[in-house]
Order: structure tokens, then C-alpha cells, then sequence
């Protein structure tokens, strides 16, 4: 099969990995990562993240992919540019670090003289229109995505909608691009303006760390009056407009997208009347602050931890709830060990890290684990948990 554009994708990470994937199926990709290793791993046909659809893709099917550390091979000639490198917030200033997409950005510009720029990244609400002024061009639209971590391909496969922040032909011509890569054919598609597209993606994450929050303050009261949680959680899903997504209990909302972008659509209100988005965030920190308390209470003399991952199959622990409330124990004398299989180092904020799942279960009195896992079962009466349902 002759493959239809040239597409280069910046950064390799979950979003720039299952959309080179999904899309190298028919078309000429290029990965640009300043990441040596990970490069190499995609021109070895290797994943740099850890899903199965993706790793499965790389081995079985034929795909126009490389990888390349190199700008100018990378945005030669390429009809889209697409931008899927970090923004972490900065706490300092209380904004997203945009610097890596905006690099990009005006080195893509620069460049390549007619690409369409696709940022992917997650931005602050009116960025993208910033962006397109500060370089007198229409050719930086945005288009958010809605992953989970470790089924990015399979999302990407069957999404559940697809926007695009740009109202140009380009624009209509990548979400086109997007739709005949869909195996979900009745996807609903939406071509709005860039900043409208922008407020879906971080709106869309709040309301789903609302409800993480929602019922873990639940978990709270119940804890707190002696109430079958489960009882309560199940009789209010059974309410069609209520349901049963998002309703398992846990230590708080945590992982890359969650923690960040509420905060961000929180200073993006600036000087707008609100209490819900404040709220979420501050619930999430009195969340996790509550469970140290709990853990505390037991009064054991050796904690282990059972992973730093917020969820089963995640392959990292960034802004884990599990790390805040490691770090609210420092005060207390108590006795800290953690199993992570992610760590290959002997210690993590200090505190001993044991490889071995047999000796971490022998030496900890007390096991936490935001979700538990077959591996547990042996240690059921050592394990402090508030998974309910035994799912992520």
C-alpha cells in the first residue's frame, strides 16, 4: 500500500507513541524525540511506553515508522506537525511550562513553510490562539486527546469523540485523518475553534477528578460513621444519570493528567466567580491528607508500600497520591518500606525499597496499596486499601 502523507510526530511518550502507531499504518511517520534511547527503541520496531495494543501493532503489523533525533529531517517536507511533548505545571507560577511546545512550535514554523501544526499537548485555554497571533499564521491549530494511560492505542482506535481547535481546511483534513483510523465509524467528531477545544480537554479531565473526589469524600464519611462504603457507592450508581464509571474509592486523584490540569483550569479562572474547581483540588490534598491520619492510627511500627503507581499496568508514578502520603509519614516514627518493580534504586525518598514481593510482605506489619492485586492475596489481613471494587 502506497502511504498517503508524510507526518512528523514530537515526542514519543503515550500520546506521540500510540498516535505514530495508529497512524504509520498508512502513512510515512517520523518520530523526533530528544531522547537517544527512546529512538532507537521505535527504529528497533521496540515501544517506549508500556501498552500492550501498541507493543502488539509494532510487532505484527507493517508500518511506516522511524524515529530520528534530527529537527530537520524530522519537519522536511512533512504535511503535519504534530506536538506531543510535556507540559507540567509549575506550582511556582501556577501555569503550565508550555516552553517545550512552544520550542517546537516555532522551530516547525520555521522549518517547514506549509505544514499544519497540531499541537496535542495539554495547554492553557487560549494558548493556541496566543500562539497563532504571536506568529501571524493559521497554520498552529489544536486538537486534545482523551487517553488512559497503557490503553492509548486502544483509545486512539476507539474514540469515544475527536476534536479539532481549528477551522481551516487543514484543520478538517487531519480530522479526517483521525476518523479513517478510527475503528468506532459512528465516532462523533467536532471541528471548534481552538480555544473552545482546549477548555473540552481540561473541563473534561475536572469532571472526572470531581468525581474521583466525590467519592473518596464519600469513602471519608463512611470511614468516619462506620458505613459499608460499597453498600452506599453501589446504591447511588444504580442511578441511570449517576452510573458506576469512576466510583472506586482510592487515596486520591493522582497520575500525569489529573493533578495538573485541575489546577490549570483553576488558574485559568483568574478573576471569574468559582468554588467547584477550587474545591476539587483542595479536596484532593484533604483526601490524602486523611488517609496518613488513617494509616497513622494503625500504629504499627513497619509500613510497606505496594507500588507508587496509581493504577495496574501504569508504568510510571508521576504525582502519585501514594508519594504525598509517604511524604506526611516523615514526622511520624514509623518505619517505611516500598515495593515498586519501577525503582531500580535502593532507596526512594529516603526510605528503603525492597525488590523482592516475598521479603516486602515478611518485613511490613502494615501494607498499603491503592489497589490491590492477585499478588496480595496471601496478605489480606496486613493490607490497608480503600479499593472497594478492585478496579482502577
Amino acid at each position: 500500500m502506497s502511504t498517503k502523507h508524510k507526518i512528523t510526530i514530537v515526542g514519543a511518550g503515550y500520546v506521540g507513541m500510540s498516535l505514530a502507531v495508529l497512524l504509520a499504518q498508512n502513512n510515512k511517520v517520523i518520530v523526533l524525540d530528544i531522547d537517544k534511547e527512546r529512538i532507537q527503541k521505535i527504529n528497533k520496531k521496540k515501544s517506549t511506553v508500556k501498552d500492550n495494543e501498541v507493543e502488539k501493532f509494532l510487532s505484527e503489523k507493517t508500518l511506516f515508522l522511524s524515529g530520528t533525533l534530527n529537527k530537520q529531517e524530522a519537519f522536511d517536507q512533512a504535511e503535519f506537525i504534530i506536538i506531543a511533548t510535556p507540559t507540567d505545571f509549575n506550582n511556582k507560577s501556577y501555569n503550565f511550562d508550555t516552553s517545550s511546545v512552544d520550542s517546537v512550535t516555532e522551530d516547525a514554523l520555521s522549518l517547514n513553510k506549509s505544514a499544519l501544526v497540531i499541537i496535542r499537548s495539554t495547554l492553557p485555554i487560549g494558548h493556541t490562539e496566543f500562539l497563532r497571533k504571536k506568529y501571524s499564521t493559521e497554520r498552529i491549530i489544536y486538537s486534545p486527546e482523551f487517553l488512559r494511560e497503557g490503553k492509548a492505542l486502544m483509545d486512539n482506535l476507539y474514540p469515544s469523540r475527536i476534536v479539532v481547535g481549528g477551522e481551516c481546511d487543514k484543520a478538517k483534513n487531519f480530522l479526517r485523518l483521525l476518523k479513517i483510523e478510527s475503528k468506532n465509524k459512528d465516532v462523533k467528531t467536532m471541528l471548534v475553534h481552538s480555544s473552545e477545544a482546549e477548555a473540552i480537554k481540561l473541563f473534561s479531565n475536572t469532571y472526572l477528578a470531581m468525581r474521583v473526589a466525590f467519592f473518596n469524600e464519600l469513602d471519608t464519611f463512611s470511614i468516619a460513621n462506620d458505613l459499608d462504603v460499597s453498600t452506599i457507592i453501589n446504591g447511588i450508581s444504580l442511578d441511570p444519570r449517576i452510573g458506576s464509571g469512576y466510583n472506586n474509592p482510592s487515596f486520591g486523584y493522582g497520575g500525569y493528567c489529573l493533578p495538573k490540569d485541575t489546577k490549570q483550569l483553576h488558574a485559568n479562572y483568574k478573576n471569574i466567580p468559582q468554588t467547584i474547581i477550587k474545591a476539587i483540588v483542595s479536596s484532593n490534598k484533604a483526601r490524602k491528607d486523611f488517609i496518613a491520619e488513617q494509616i497513622i492510627k494503625r500504629g504499627v511500627k513497619t509500613i510497606g508500600f505496594y507500588r507508587l503507581a496509581m493504577k495496574a499496568g501504569a508504568d510510571n508514578f508521576r504525582s502519585s497520591a501514594t508519594i504525598e502520603i509517604i511524604k506526611k509519614l516523615k514526622s511520624a516514627d514509623i518505619r517505611v518500606l516500598i515495593y515498586e518493580p519501577l525503582l531500580n534504586e535502593d532507596s526512594f525518598l529516603n526510605y528503603k525499597v525492597i525488590s523482592s514481593l516475598r521479603d516486602f510482605k515478611s518485613a511490613s506489619d502494615l501494607i498499603v496499596a491503592n489497589r490491590v492485586t492477585n499478588e496480595l492475596k496471601d496478605v489480606e489481613s496486613k493490607i490497608f486499601t480503600r479499593d472497594v471494587f478492585g478496579t482502577n
